[in-house]
């Protein structure tokens, strides 16, 4: 386990599963000794939370969106995640930059570009080292058909701006989380959700024991 702490993210599209999962690694991390910091985005902060609220309810453009989801991520990393990192501990963040580049990027339409410069801007300088680009060290992609998502949302809640979104939009950001995976294959590790709940916990499992960051059921780390 790194000293500097582990910044671990969950993504996929709504009805992925990811929720559930988080939890069940922070109680696996907290068995094991480590300091968890369970989080997500937007939020993680009084003021984030105040945006996200924004975010899920009012209608805006997809600058709007961005400047707001941007806006919530550099709270959050400046009052939460970096602080928990430099204390060692593990943050798990239900969500990050990913979601971003998924959803406003391929589903919006909104400019690449642009979004990679949001980035550099808002998450470099936001802990003790002014030129580190703040990234996840491991990003677990809950991989799920739109449809089935779409099949689970229904029957779990009333749907938020974004859970609204005809299938057409979820088509779009999986592929835009398939493409950053492609583009980041030492970082996000493929979760095939489509499975039962253990399959899918175990996947999620593996992903940290092949890093050595959670011991093997029985034994060595």
């Amino acid at each position: 386990m790194s000293a500097a702490g582990l910044f671990i993210t969950f993504e996929g599209i709504d009805g992925a599963g990811k929720s559930s999962h988080i939890q069940a690694l922070a109680q696996a991390l907290q068995d094991a000794g480590s300091r968890v910091l369970l989080t997500r985005e937007p939020g993680g902060t009084p003021l984030a939370e105040k945006l996200r609220e924004l975010l899920l309810h009012e209608g805006m453009d997809a600058l709007t969106e961005i400047l707001v989801v941007f806006a919530a991520r550099r709270d959050h990393l400046r009052c939460v995640i970096e602080p928990a990192l430099a204390r060692g501990e593990v943050v798990l963040c239900d969500r990050f930059t990913d979601a971003s580049f998924a959803y406003q990027g391929a589903g919006r339409g909104f400019d690449l570009q642009t979004l990679a410069l949001m980035e550099r801007l808002v998450q470099t300088g936001a802990g003790a080292d002014a030129q580190r680009l703040r990234e996840p060290d491991l990003t677990l992609w809950f991989d799920l058909p739109p449809a089935v998502a779409a099949q689970r949302l229904q029957a779990a809640r009333s749907p938020d701006r974004f859970e609204a979104e005809p299938a057409a939009f979820f088509e779009r950001v999986a592929a835009g989380y398939a493409a950053r995976a492609t583009q980041a294959p030492q970082r996000i590790v493929r979760i095939d959700a489509d499975q039962e709940r253990a399959q899918v916990a175990a996947q999620v499992r593996a992903a940290l024991q092949a890093r050595g960051w959670l011991a093997a059921p029985g034994g060595g780390a």
